[in-house]
């Protein structure tokens, strides 16, 4: 039994040379499993972070949790000007230019640092009034300010390596990114044990120790990843060209891409934030049962989203060769790669999912809450990570445009919604918020796998 069938996921398409099944699969892990252990290790990274702050108690794990989506709210633009500068790489490569692909890096590395410039002063100046939008409560107030001021204070080193890392997908070095993110929060782990508790006699500065080890480990992450694109041997050379700004066709592509990429990451942003706060109301011990779940979460959602790199990766560079029937075998063979994923991840899930939840607190509550979210999310991993995939082949063709969409009905309006409706009116509390995320990655599933299906994403012209 074939792994894919070429003719069945292409019926109705023009088939060219097609490579033998395992050929493809090999081909899609070549380029996956870097991705895979890249956001493996951040998500790893941020669990640690969680168990070692969990130490100081609930309150600070809350106080961290607070900060999260007002963080990604600061990192919106950067996130949608990466999908973009990925998919141009992507389609640049498959086309052999290398020229243009290193005029787009070095603009997009200029918008980034001017934008980083306007946005972190914003933080850093309204981190309180933001801290007390999401929702803080008296006792995780201040600390959840000094973590998001030092980590907002100190996000141009995390924004110029998440971009430069970004071109490298887009060109296929996976590894490297990978490389980067595993030293990065190899040095955030270590920093984190020094500086949270006191250790080695460095001070005990409790939460503010742990935003400054992250802050620590970026300035590693940038430093490598500005190295990797001075090789010149690299497809993404910035001494390859000379010049700060890309051929109108590509500062057009870039636009649209883009623009439509920052009105799904603020839809992303937003719902997700109208999430927190729900939670965030309920109280504190409910809040960091919350924060250790969406750890596990992210820890699922890690898998998923190094199959969507691979799969920007390899679609891009598809419809840059003009082979829209390999962009499509790569999708399927990505997404069948997810199915197994997540069957492994939510076996472990469901069987161990309150031993999980010890390690990072001891309290009653907190785990009587974990055993309940752990099944849920057991059942829901299998819908997030396969939409997580399927927005990763969109994404990678540029159809950018129906992912906003898609974000904008399910995350800004159907999660936060649906959240509230079970917490509150229903009086399902806590559990409520996490029956609204699965119907969530329900509805996202759904809509992205009908459009991958249909097929009109490969039609689209970067």
């Amino acid at each position: 039994m074939q792994f894919v069938n070429p003719q069945k996921v292409c019926k109705g398409m023009e088939l060219g040379y097609v490579p033998p099944s395992g050929r493809i699969v090999r081909d899609a892990l070549g380029v996956a499993w870097p991705s895979v252990l890249e956001s493996f290790f951040v998500c790893l990274a941020g669990m640690v972070d969680t168990i070692m702050v969990g130490s100081l108690g609930s309150f600070a794990i809350a106080a961290v949790g607070l900060t999260t989506q007002a963080k990604f709210l600061g990192l919106a633009i950067f996130l949608s000007l990466n999908v973009a500068v990925s998919a141009l790489v992507a389609r640049r490569k498959g086309a052999d230019d290398r020229e243009s692909a290193n005029r787009i890096v070095r603009m997009a590395l200029l918008v980034t640092l001017g934008l980083t410039l306007v946005i972190s002063t914003i933080f850093v100046t309204f981190a309180s009034p933001i801290v007390r939008m999401v929702g803080s409560q008296a006792d995780t107030h201040q600390y959840a300010v000094e973590y998001l001021q030092i980590i907002m204070g100190g996000m141009g080193f995390s924004t110029v390596s998440l971009m430069l890392n970004a071109a490298q997908r887009g060109a296929g070095n996976t590894r490297i990114a990978m490389l980067t993110n595993v030293i990065s929060n190899t040095v955030n782990v270590i920093f984190n044990y020094l500086l949270i508790g006191g250790n080695f006699g460095f001070p005990a500065l409790g939460v503010r120790g742990a935003a400054l080890a992250t802050v620590i480990g970026t300035v590693c992450a940038c430093c490598l990843s500005i190295a990797s694109v001075l090789r010149r041997d690299g497809f993404i050379n910035l001494r390859a060209v000379k010049g700060w700004v890309a051929d109108r066709t590509s500062v057009r592509s870039l636009l649209n891409v883009g623009s439509s990429a920052f009105v799904e990451q603020l839809c992303l942003r937003v719902g997700f934030l109208l999430f927190a706060m729900t939670v965030a109301h309920l109280g504190t011990t409910e809040m960091a049962a919350h924060q250790i779940g969406m750890n596990m979460m992210s820890m699922s959602f890690s898998f998923g989203d190094g199959l969507s790199v691979a799969s920007v990766t390899l679609i891009g560079q598809s419809l840059g060769r003009k082979r829209p029937d390999m962009a499509k075998l790569y999708g399927n063979v990505c997404q069948k790669l997810g199915l197994i994923c997540a069957f492994l991840v939510a076996t472990v899930y469901f069987l161990f999912g309150k031993q999980i939840f010890m390690l990072f607190s001891q309290e009653a509550p907190i785990l009587e809450y974990g055993s309940v979210i752990m099944r849920i999310l057991s059942i829901t991993l299998f819908f997030q990570i396969e939409q997580v995939v399927l927005f990763g082949c969109l994404r990678g063709a540029g159809d950018t445009r129906f992912t906003a969409l898609v974000s904008l009905i399910s995350v800004t309006c159907i999660r936060p919604g649906m959240s509230w409706l079970l917490c509150y009116p229903l009086g399902i509390g806590l559990i409520g918020a996490w029956l609204g995320t699965f119907c969530d990655q329900v509805l996202r599933f759904i809509l992205t796998s009908i459009r991958f299906r249909k097929g009109q994403w490969i039609k689209i012209r970067l």
